[in-house]
């Protein structure tokens, strides 16, 4: 099936469906992962939520395969990582991912405070609000099952380096393992949204370069969806340019995937000890929440 056809054949679909995401609930749920605290790897936060992820989605999906590693750092640390997916009809070949990542930056490195720039990030919009969402779709597939395969994809390790050009080594790890690892021989989903910092107050979300450079059709499906949902103050079908995120390797292993990321009102919060949860909106979340199982179904 051709990737227009087949993006069309899934998304289209009935947005009372869509409107049963429950933001209130996708909310508790940043709380509650701010609460154990940040989420780098090594850190107590860390395991507390990959071990709490877990079982919250063998609750919900048909089935969840646990990914563990270890990556060494280019500083000769090595790292405890775990990629966790969540399946629903796992045996449908044809299949949508979603992803996110669930960890967070160990360094404040944009704090306005020179002396918290060593510290980890509470991660509330940068990490938990994504890891949020994925659950409230969770939820809401296992009241209502998906017509084709889905996967839930919460990937490790995405924040931990420098996005500098020259050391890259340590960041996207997770995706870049799950790239290389795939679920199964000529797993090819028939496309994937990567899902980042969506939960910002007053949030704009412009259409991100790359994505629209390699998978254009995504992201066309995507914001006209958006805009049938009377999303369009919220995306806006503007190319904001390039950004180096989780959508990457994918794009680099042949799978067509775009980034929908809420960068552009977040940057003063952005890598600081003020991404926390009252920067965020449950209108925010509630929106992308109808999107994301509007695009299901």
């Amino acid at each position: 099936m051709a990737l227009a056809a087949a993006v069309g054949v899934a998304c289209h679909g009935s947005q009372s469906q869509a409107q049963r995401f429950d933001a209130v609930q996708a909310m508790g749920w940043v709380r509650y992962q701010v609460a154990a605290g940040p989420r780098a790897p090594g850190l107590p936060g860390h395991r507390a939520i990959a071990d709490w992820l877990a079982r919250e989605l063998r609750s919900r999906a048909d089935s969840v395969e646990i990914q563990a590693f270890t990556h060494v750092t280019a500083a000769g640390d090595t790292l405890r990582l775990e990629n966790i997916l969540a399946r629903f009809r796992p045996a449908d070949p044809n299949r949508i991912l979603y992803l996110t990542h669930w960890d967070t930056r160990p360094v404040a490195e944009n704090d306005p405070d020179s002396a918290k720039r060593a510290l980890p990030i509470p991660g509330a919009n940068d990490g938990a609000s994504g890891t949020a969402l994925l659950l409230g779709v969770a939820d809401a597939l296992k009241q209502t099952p998906p017509s084709v395969g889905v996967d839930l994809l919460f990937v490790d390790g995405e924040d931990y380096g420098s996005f500098e050009a020259d050391s890259q080594k340590d960041v996207l790890i997770g995706a870049r393992y799950f790239a290389q690892h795939l679920p199964a021989a000529g797993y090819r989903p028939l496309f994937a949204v990567l899902w980042d910092m969506i939960g910002g107050r007053n949030q704009v979300i412009y259409e991100e370069g790359w994505s629209v450079e390699r998978a254009p059709e995504i992201v066309d499906r995507v914001w006209s969806t958006a805009a049938e949902l009377h999303l369009g103050s919220m995306f806006r079908p503007v190319n904001g340019g390039p950004i180096l995120d989780d959508h990457v390797p994918l794009l680099e292993a042949g799978i067509p995937a775009i980034d929908v990321i809420g960068f552009e009102n977040y940057r003063a919060w952005h890598h600081t000890l003020e991404d926390t949860p009252d920067k965020m909106s449950e209108a925010s979340l509630a929106g992308v929440g109808r999107l994301a199982l509007a695009l299901l179904h």
